[in-house]
């Protein structure tokens, strides 16, 4: 399996209300050698994390102990820029498993669903929404849930609905990666191919 199965999440949340947070802010350039996905996230917006000498830059929300859980909240176009997909090993391995923006770039969103980080897209409204609601509680809770697509501020029941690709969706569910999906075939296959003339 190529990452743990999504249903329901209901987590706090962390909020980046920053707009068009490019993938080289995201998961800088220089951290790109590795070819597996563990130990991105502790470059994870590396260099809003951490001054030159390494050490944490104070205001910056990942370093403030208030913050925490496994929903990342952003400003509108998150994920733009380079087409990476180290960005979204970044998130997933920070511990991340949402993301929430007005709008996604196309090939964030994708590399999202491919490693099992969940991109929901709401309305400006909502989001602010959202962020009015982490400001006011950093502790409030949100409920993401896969099979209904909604996404619920918990402390208000506020909800919003989001669309995923059907085909995204059941492998999120599963925890399948795209070869994982075809390895579940595979006795669906061996029986077309034993079924079929050449």
């Amino acid at each position: 399996m190529a990452y743990d199965k999504f249903n329901i999440l209901e987590s706090t949340a962390v909020p980046l209300p920053i707009e068009n947070v490019d993938t080289d802010q995201i998961i800088p350039a220089r951290f790109l050698k590795a070819t597996e996905r563990k130990g991105f996230g502790e470059n994870l917006f590396r260099d809003w994390r951490y001054n030159p000498d390494n050490t944490p830059k104070e205001h910056f929300v990942l370093n403030n102990p208030v913050y925490s859980g496994k929903i990342l909240v952003g400003g509108k176009n998150f994920g733009s820029g380079s087409s990476r997909e180290h960005a979204a090993w970044a998130v997933y391995d920070y511990g991340f498993r949402c993301v929430v923006s007005s709008f996604f770039a196309d090939i964030f969103r994708n590399n999202c669903l491919n490693v099992g980080v969940l991109p929901v897209q709401v309305s400006p409204e909502f989001l602010q929404k959202i962020f009015g609601a982490i400001e006011a509680d950093p502790e409030t809770s949100f409920t993401v849930s896969l099979p209904e697509q909604t996404f619920t501020i918990n402390t208000t029941r506020e909800q919003e609905s989001f669309a995923i690709n059907s085909y995204k969706k059941d492998n999120l569910l599963n925890g399948f990666d795209d070869i994982d999906y075809l390895l579940n075939l595979k006795e669906n296959i061996k029986d077309f191919a034993k079924d079929t003339p050449l």
